[in-house]
């Protein structure tokens, strides 16, 4: 979809930030190199943002293997941050799309059209383009059952605290980690320090996903340990009173969301059928509940299960399974309608967040079901999906993401869940 195509979506809020020399170009509708810079050094004067939902999280070019097939589907949209903004912006139709704000660092590779599609995503956007690199690029490859494997082709770029601080998306009432434990701590941390001159600015609610590499007992004693954090700030108001030294780096985010595998990985469980069972993912989330999740011990733990759903455990109700949008098949296989599984953690992540910053921070199974509507558009299909505007509403995939959103209520309400608890 072109920005000339979006209807009535709105004005895309995008910035270019050229690295190979440094200038601000704003950009309402296409990308154009020929644009006329604007303050020579934009991030002095870069105003904080009102931003409901922003990520840490990269854009990467994918390129997509499959099990004995020679085809290549390559300049795949991708990354942790690009489909959390997706998941997010599913449910910001019109306006409420300049409340995401995100970053893009574009190479000297990065297709036109990549660029096109994003900025008519009416986003408040911020393209950082460095002509002295390549884009991020991952390779991936799928095969039987649930096989994926990653890597990168091109050195990743990092999105730090200070580089949000630049454009003035650090504010955001929610952030998106995808991380360890001990860069979630040094993100926390550097957040905290940021917003010490804007007391009208609490800190961002933080949805962290753990990265599957440090999902392993040995991390998880990082979560156990004291964060610097804590005894630099003070943040610590909880178990220090009684003595227990656990789960401390819980206390600093409002939900942790690991999937089952990476769930299974922080206590070494490796039986493939264990690390699937219901009950097993039940028993280890309550563990890190029991424990405590946030300043006051009042965040959550939402495990992503893929074809099983999603379980949200926390202090304030009993565990509750949602099921996945599209269920699997009779024989336990993967939905027919699920095309491409790339991308759908991020994207729940991304509608579970901006559900915690606009419905409240502690409806967290309504998070979570909204978690599962965006995963269900983001897998859909290759790479995003395809935005349009049919008689005034937005439509994703050709679906309406409120209509989406009332069918799968109705679903799990006849099922004895609600999503108002």
């Amino acid at each position: 979809m072109l920005p000339s195509e979006q209807g009535n979506l709105g004005v895309a809020e995008t910035i270019f930030v050229s690295r190979a020399s440094p200038q601000i170009r704003r950009a309402p509708t296409t990308y154009d190199k020929t644009m006329d810079t604007r303050d020579p050094n934009p991030y002095l004067t870069m105003p904080d943002k009102n931003i409901d939902f922003t990520t840490f999280g990269m854009f990467i070019l994918d390129e997509i293997h499959f099990e004995e097939d020679e085809d290549v589907v390559d300049n795949i949209v991708g990354g942790a941050g690009t489909y959390s903004v997706i998941g997010a912006r599913l449910f910001s139709p019109g306006p409420q799309a300049k409340a995401i704000g995100w970053i893009v660092d574009a190479g000297n590779d990065f297709p036109l059209e990549i660029c096109q599609d994003l900025t008519g995503l009416g986003t408040n956007l911020i393209i950082r383009e460095d002509l002295n690199r390549r884009t991020t690029r991952g390779w991936n490859k799928y095969g039987p059952g649930d096989y994926r494997a990653f890597k990168y082709l091109t050195p990743k770029k990092r999105i730090e605290v200070n580089d949000l601080v630049e454009v003035g998306l650090f504010t955001a009432k929610t952030a998106h980690l995808i991380c360890a434990p001990a860069r979630a701590d040094n993100i926390c941390s550097s957040l905290y320090n940021a917003l010490q001159d804007r007391p009208s600015h609490p800190m961002p609610l933080v949805v962290w996903e753990p990265v599957p590499d440090s999902c392993d007992p040995a991390h998880r004693a990082q979560m156990h340990a004291t964060p610097l954090s804590f005894l630099i700030f003070g943040w610590w108001v909880g178990s220090a009173n009684n003595g227990d030294s656990r789960y401390k780096v819980l206390k600093m985010v409002h939900i942790i969301s690991p999937n089952h595998d990476e769930l299974a990985g922080y206590y070494d469980t490796e039986d493939s059928l264990d690390k699937s069972n219901p009950d097993t993912i039940k028993s280890l989330a309550e563990k890190i509940a029991a424990a405590g999740i946030g300043q006051q011990g009042n965040g959550a733990i939402v495990v992503r299960a893929g074809k099983l759903g999603c379980l949200v455990a926390c202090r304030k109700h009993a565990p509750i399974w949602l099921p996945a949008y599209y269920p699997p098949t009779e024989t336990g296989g993967n939905n027919p309608r699920v095309i491409d599984p790339t991308g759908g953690g991020n994207a729940f992540i991304g509608g579970m967040s901006i559900s915690i910053a606009r419905n409240g921070s502690a409806k967290f199974v309504l998070a979570a079901a909204m978690g599962m509507v965006a995963a269900s558009f983001a897998i859909e299909q290759f790479g995003m999906p395809e935005l349009e505007v049919v008689d005034g509403e937005e439509r994703w995939n050709g679906v309406s993401v409120r209509e989406r959103m009332e069918e799968y209520r109705r679903r799990v309400e006849n099922m004895g869940i609600s999503l108002d608890v």
